[in-house]
């Protein structure tokens, strides 16, 4: 799939990088606490959020991503698409909730990042 379908499935506005559609993802994390998704998402994961602060830009670059999408049409300040600019990420805007946007793109054949739960003898996270 690429970033290109992604933006198709979610009729997602592009904000930066619509030079860099037809770069492909392979998974998908959603997420508002960059500690998540420092810890779980892996190269070509394609992030859904609706924080819009640098924090999210800085997690983009510590992992290598090519694609942010900010849901709940949440549009960021203009220095997170300027930091966006610069490391060459596709940022799109989405008009419906993480739950939504995760829905429509696992319908259209995009998945989680792989994780590793381990689960205690009462169901709950270890």
């Amino acid at each position: 799939m690429t970033i290109r379908d992604l933006a198709d499935i979610l009729g997602a506005k592009v904000l930066v990088g619509a030079d860099r559609m037809d770069q492909p993802v392979i998974s998908a994390c959603c997420s508002d606490l960059m500690s998540d998704v420092l810890a779980f998402v892996t190269e070509k994961t394609v992030l859904l959020t609706g924080l819009t602060n640098m924090h999210v830009i800085r997690t983009a670059e510590i992992l290598d991503l090519k694609c942010i999408i900010f849901a709940r049409g949440k549009m960021p300040g203009e220095d997170v698409l300027q930091g966006a600019e610069e490391l060459h990420l596709v940022v799109m805007m989405a008009p419906h909730t993480m739950f939504t946007c995760a829905g429509m793109l696992y319908e259209g054949g995009l998945r989680g990042a792989a994780m590793d739960w381990k689960l205690s003898s009462h169901g709950a996270d270890a």
